[in-house]
């Protein structure tokens, strides 16, 4: 009996060690490896911010971030369609990294120093900074305007960080979704919303009755794709892919696709796409000026 129990023992502990051991050669093989291997990329995105990551009517995932990941996909496992979409919150970009939800993040993610203690930034392919938009009856055209106001901001975005850090004597309304904070701005329940200019340039144009005030506070910053700590072939694979998707013009063409069609003339491309010069400086610890 106690040997047919040290074989049983035995047995499971050899169980083990190949579990570990193969678990230890998937993990030395790579991220890239085990995305060819599913057949897949995961992919996070946004579901309600247009035009950067929606769903449409039709139940399909849309816009500028969309776009990319699908070429991701089409570049590396040969088609737009081996990918896999993983809808979060700005709050969530993170997490899904830590919890192996995601390969890669696309969630319209600014690059801050604070971030990338926790995650990989690869290049980034989108210029942004922060704006407010209020009323077009009564427009917030300053910062000292909201001393004592209620701002609207979605939780872990860099306007909550801004406005945290920076002006405490801004009372701030946190949602989750962006559809909270719009609806919330849309009833009055404060006198403007900060966002990513970018977003804000389509949306105030697609709902009449609002301005966008503010179109430049804080730091001009970049959005780039997002990997776990240590995934250093898939960090790698992404940065050449970027560069070279820069070069070829890719950006341009998503530009136009997802959206030229939200910002009308009221937006030169300039303002948001990264050239590669731009990219090689920000490589080389040069930061962009201010346009």
């Amino acid at each position: 009996m106690r040997k047919s129990l040290f074989s049983l023992a035995s047995a499971a502990a050899l169980l083990v060690a190949l579990t570990l051991g193969f678990s230890a050669l998937a993990s030395a093989a790579g991220e890239l490896d085990a995305i060819k291997a599913a057949g897949k990329i995961r992919i996070a995105v946004f579901s309600d911010k247009p035009p950067f990551g929606f769903v449409n009517e039709d139940g399909a995932n849309e816009g500028y971030d969309v776009y990319l990941a699908r070429q991701l996909a089409q570049d590396l496992l040969g088609s737009p369609d081996k990918v896999e979409f993983v809808l979060v919150e700005a709050a969530s970009r993170m997490e899904v990294l830590q919890a192996d939800k995601a390969d890669v993040v696309l969630a319209n993610f600014t690059v801050t120093a604070e971030r990338a203690k926790e995650v990989d930034f690869a290049h980034p392919y989108m210029k942004v900074a922060l704006g407010v938009s209020s009323p077009e009856s009564a427009p917030i055209t300053s910062v000292a305007q909201l001393a004592g106001k209620t701002l609207i901001v979605n939780k872990g975005t860099t306007a909550d960080s801004y406005f945290t850090e920076n002006h405490p004597e801004v009372t701030l309304l946190k949602f989750d979704q962006n559809t909270e904070g719009f609806n919330a701005l849309r009833d009055g329940r404060g006198v403007g919303l900060a966002h990513d200019n970018t977003l804000l340039f389509a949306w105030v144009r697609e709902n009449p009755g609002f301005v966008t005030g503010i179109d430049f506070l804080g730091s001009l910053d970049t959005i780039a794709p997002a990997v776990k700590k240590g995934n250093g072939d898939l960090l790698a694979w992404l940065n050449e892919e970027i560069l070279r998707l820069t070069g070829e013009g890719f950006f341009e063409k998503d530009y136009q696709e997802t959206l030229a069609p939200s910002y009308g003339d009221s937006v030169d491309p300039k303002t948001v796409l990264l050239t590669v010069a731009e990219l090689k400086a920000l490589a080389a610890g040069e930061p962009l000026p201010a346009n």
